[in-house]
C-alpha cells in the first residue's frame, strides 16, 4: 500500500510541469476546441510552436517540475532545512529521480498519444 500511495503522489507531481511542457501542441487543439481559431491557423500555429519554441516548453516544464518537487519534498515530506536534506539525501535523490522519469513518461503519452490523436482527429495534423 505504501508504494501505491508513493507512485500516486509522484504521478500527481508530474502531471501539471507535463502538460506544460506539452502545451506546445495541446495549445492549438484548445484554442480550435474553443472555437477561437479555424483548423487551418491551429495548423500553422502547431508548426511554429512545436518547431521553433518546442525547447521553451520543454523548459518550462522542467522548471514547474523542479518548482513541484520542491513544493512537494517541503511539505509532504517536511524536508525544509539543509540538515533534513543531508539527513534525507537518499530518499531525495530516490524521489527526484522517480519524478523524473514520471515527468518525461507523462509527457510522451500527452504529447505524443493524447495530443497527435486528438490533433489528428481535429485535422490539425
Amino acid at each position: 500500500m505504501y508504494v501505491r500511495k508513493n507512485i500516486g503522489e509522484i504521478v500527481k507531481v508530474s502531471t501539471v510541469p507535463a502538460l506544460i511542457a506539452s502545451l506546445c501542441c495541446f495549445s492549438p487543439i484548445l484554442l480550435v476546441s474553443l472555437g477561437v481559431i479555424s483548423v487551418s491557423v491551429a495548423g500553422d500555429l502547431a508548426h511554429m510552436l512545436y518547431g521553433e519554441l518546442k525547447w521553451l516548453f520543454r523548459l518550462a516544464g522542467f522548471i514547474a517540475l523542479v518548482v513541484f518537487l520542491v513544493s512537494y519534498l517541503r511539505r509532504k515530506k517536511g524536508i525544509c532545512t539543509l540538515n533534513d536534506v543531508k539527513k534525507r539525501r537518499n530518499e531525495i535523490i530516490n524521489i527526484a529521480a522517480l519524478v523524473l522519469i514520471a515527468g518525461a513518461v507523462l509527457y510522451v503519452i500527452f504529447l505524443y498519444g493524447v495530443a497527435e490523436v486528438i490533433g489528428k482527429a481535429l485535422g490539425i495534423w
